[in-house]
């Protein structure tokens, strides 16, 4: 089997195609014996055109009624009025024909039965015949959905030594027509008879009256990339945000935003990327997402992602990173996947993973759900090996009518708490696409997972034999199993009965181009309403220039107030840190800039002086989302000594003004710090060592400065000709050249921080009224402005010992004794 964008050997598999295919239905052509659907631009769910059981063959062509009006009364029917007047006009006379001596014709020209692009006068002769469906009677569409769960499983998780008696190999099949332990078949050959009387039609005239048809189709994919973010965004919201929002069995957030924990999550065989793109527009910078799909023409368009910042999602294609193939049949990239996201997200996992892989089975559409077997279980495992316990999956499915797909659906069914079976009304009524819906993994599930594994492996040896797994779970089992099997029948049976519907409903909307669903605009607003998701057009994000971007983060803040310099910390100017809880410090490396970002590696600086000048950030591989404002340095940091040293430039945040749009200027320093490493740790790539590293600095208390000269050695650098220069190494094991101490102002007057030694607590104490309290007094918050323009910084320059090697001293410069000894004179908790 060849399928799209691969070679005749290697299968593509794992990536979701841009538009629909055999199941899906994002921006999709329709799959004909002359059409690839990675070649043509129309909409179509080519999955309603599978080869199947033929029709009785009905003529409806006019050539076949008689000639004769007084045999068939109806005859004049088929022919335009308009037609019959003007040739009335002419002197036109049944019977006689036209002309002085009525030599012309006899017959009036038939109304044109052409449809699309058939040629004219070909009529499709099983096409033209009743499918005996009654569709009108369907539900009045709306935009509330229902969701049905499995029964919770009380059945154990199996241990590896039961799993490992569950494999069964069979030959391999190619039909689907008997396939009938989880669907009845009069219900299964009524769908497959439905979907036959498209296989000859031409692809036009599906697709119009597929649109026509559905209540839902201009829901479409709002202003994301595609119908799927807006699939996505449906389910998201039916399954109570479980996903932009997930909860544990407790239903308290698994994220814990106050401490700054990210959304972490997966989206694999999902290129474009339109599921990532609204989670991103969802959580924004409070979401980090990891991807893998097949490399290619359907790989990620992260520069697509008008809606969302891109800029926090990694794409990772298994063995090799970045230059992987994003093949996840390969069991090599599975474990690559795996080990990338833990180490990733510190050990922890993900709090969920979307999925919602597809390929061409063009000419096969009737066995999709076979050939599709290994790419399902492989997006199941990826799931597995990378959720946490408590994380969320889901997953597009297509039919499932085989041992094989049931097994899989109950191996999750005794891995989660729940699972659902679900289409959402973004997913078109008449295409086998439904999404497996799983909340919150138990712990112990590792044996599955190793067995998903080793089925995979199991996969791939026999890929090219006569036999193949055919079971990964005993029927009998399944079928003992009577809350899971009665539910999964019911599932199939009700899903085949809303397809057959959708098909006839197309198939009479074909044959009368007069018909239509008049209330798709209003269910579209009354949907994107309830979804939360404005209803606005698409538009390429606008650009600006950095100085106009910047007064409008300020929202008119004088530039003027960032041009302050720090005070220097002398001997003279000590004494303004006596309150030294007031205080944290930073260690410096370099100049302090402003650093602004209009999205991916539009990044531009600025010095604080005037008049305001933005320059571009050149030679640095670096991106950040739009409308992002810090206080940085640029700082060269060091790894290793000697001639082996190797030298990068970073970005060193200071503080956060703005991240990606939101304001935090009026927040407590902290609070602003906190913000900004979750920030950091959202943009980095450590999939990326070409990239150039983006760190927020390490802050201390000041009555904790001692613990940054235990942070100080004395290495020899490449430029130092071999003479020891002090160095700072921070948390990363990198180390850079100090220039000095920042001296941070986080407590706004007329408010000071003091220690009670008789509660032995912290407690705030306003110098004006004389007010004590041990909470937070909201106006005691140093907003930025205070933080910027009310620090200090003590330099540590040439006479300046802050570590015991350095022997020259200034008497008249501060050193570390000095500042030392003031601190404990001043805070002896």
């Amino acid at each position: 089997m060849k399928r799209r964008g691969d070679t005749a050997s290697d299968p593509l598999v794992g990536s979701k195609r841009r538009r629909d295919d055999a199941s899906s239905d994002d921006e999709s052509p329709v799959l004909t014996a002359s059409q690839d659907s990675s070649q043509s631009d129309s909409h179509s769910d080519p999955e309603d055109h599978r080869p199947g059981f033929s029709m009785p063959s009905i003529s409806q062509n006019a050539s076949a009624a008689d000639d004769s009006k007084q045999d068939d009364p109806d005859k004049f029917s088929m022919y335009n009025r308009v037609s019959q007047r003007l040739m009335a006009k002419m002197g036109f006379r049944e019977g006689e024909g036209l002309g002085k001596f009525g030599q012309g014709r006899k017959e009036i020209v038939e109304a044109s039965t052409q449809r699309g692009r058939r040629g004219l006068g070909l009529t499709l002769q099983g096409f033209q015949g009743e499918l005996n469906v009654d569709w009108q009677d369907e539900p009045e569409p709306g935009a509330v959905e229902n969701v049905e769960w499995f029964p919770e499983s009380t059945t154990e998780v199996p241990d590896a030594d039961e799993l490992r008696d569950w494999i069964a190999l069979g030959p391999r099949k190619l039909k689907i027509e008997d396939e009938t332990e989880f669907c009845t078949e009069d219900l299964l050959h009524t769908l497959l008879r439905c979907k036959t009387v498209f296989d000859d039609l031409e692809g036009e005239e599906m697709r119009r009256a597929r649109t026509r048809s559905n209540p839902y189709e201009t829901i479409r994919g709002a202003f994301f990339l595609n119908r799927a973010a807006m699939k996505m965004a449906n389910i998201d919201h039916v399954f109570d945000y479980m996903f932009t929002n997930p909860k544990d069995s407790q239903g308290k957030p698994q994220t814990r935003e106050r401490e700054g924990e990210l959304l972490y999550f997966a989206d694999v065989c999902a290129g474009p990327g339109g599921f990532s793109e609204y989670i991103l527009w969802k959580r924004r910078w409070h979401a980090k997402g990891f991807g893998m799909t097949l490399k290619g023409p359907c790989d990620f368009k992260l520069e697509d992602f008008y809606a969302a910042p891109s800029e926090l999602f990694e794409p990772y294609y298994g063995e090799g990173g970045v230059d992987g193939d994003g093949d996840i049949t390969r069991p090599e990239n599975v474990s690559a996947f795996r080990n990338f996201v833990m180490e990733s997200t510190e050990r922890r996992g993900l709090h969920f993973l979307m999925a919602d892989g597809g390929f061409s089975v063009e000419g096969q559409e009737n066995i999709q759900e076979i050939l599709s077997k290994q790419l399902l279980l492989c997006q199941f495992l990826t799931a597995m090996s990378t959720l946490r316990p408590g994380g969320h999956f889901v997953c597009k499915t297509f039919d499932l009518f085989t041992p094989f797909s049931v097994g899989l659906i109950y191996l999750l069914y005794l891995c989660f708490d729940k699972i659902s079976l679900f289409k959402p009304i973004t997913s078109r009524p008449a295409n086998s696409e439904r999404y497996i819906v799983c909340r919150g993994m138990k712990p112990g599930t590792d044996a599955v997972r190793e067995f998903m594994f080793t089925v995979n492996l199991k996969l791939n040896h026999l890929r090219n034999g006569e036999s193949d797994v055919v079971e990964v779970v005993p029927l009998d089992i399944m079928k003992g199993d009577t809350h899971f099997y009665q539910h999964m029948v019911k599932s199939n049976e009700n899903h085949c009965a809303v397809q057959i519907k959708a098909l006839a409903k197309i198939h009479a909307y074909v044959l009368d181009p007069a018909l239509s669903e008049s209330r798709q605009a209003e269910i579209r607003k009354e949907c994107l309403k309830l979804w939360g998701v404005p209803d606005k057009a698409r538009v390429t994000p606008s650009s600006s220039d950095p100085k106009s971007k910047f007064y409008e983060l300020m929202k008119g803040s004088d530039a003027e107030s960032f041009n302050s310099k720090p005070t220097p910390l002398s001997s003279t100017t000590l004494d303004k840190v006596h309150h030294v809880l007031d205080y944290r410090c930073i260690v410096g490396g370099g100049e302090q800039l402003f650093l602004l970002a209009l999205g991916k590696s539009q990044i531009y600086t600025w010095d604080g002086k005037m008049p305001l000048r933005w320059k571009k950030l050149e030679s640095f591989k670096l991106e950040l989302p739009r409308e992002t404002l810090l206080s940085v340095e640029i700082v060269q940091e060091l790894k290793g000594e000697g001639k082996a040293q190797r030298r990068i430039n970073a970005v060193h945040v200071l503080d956060a003004l703005v991240l990606n749009g939101t304001d935090i200027r009026d927040q407590h320093f902290n609070q602003r710090i906190q913000m900004a490493e979750k920030f950091v740790k959202a943009v980095s790539k450590p999939s990326r060592p070409d990239m150039n590293p983006i760190r927020v600095k390490e802050v201390y208390r000041l009555e904790e400065m001692d613990k940054i000269f235990v942070r100080l050695e004395m290495k020899v650098t490449k430029s130092s000709g071999g003479v020891p220069r002090l160095s700072y190494t921070g948390r990363d094991d990198r180390h850079f050249l100090p220039s000095g101490l920042y001296i941070i102002k986080t407590v706004n007057d007329p408010w000071t921080m003091a220690y009670s030694k008789n509660s032995k607590r912290k407690f705030f104490f306003n110098k004006t009224t004389k007010e004590s309290t041990y909470d937070l007094p909201a106006n005691s918050v140093a907003p930025f402005h205070v933080c910027h323009s009310e620090r200090l910084f003590w330099a540590w320059e040439e006479g300046v010992r802050v570590h015991d090697s350095q022997s020259r001293v200034d008497p008249e410069k501060l050193s570390k004794d000095d500042v030392l000894s003031f601190i404990h004179q001043h805070y002896q908790p």
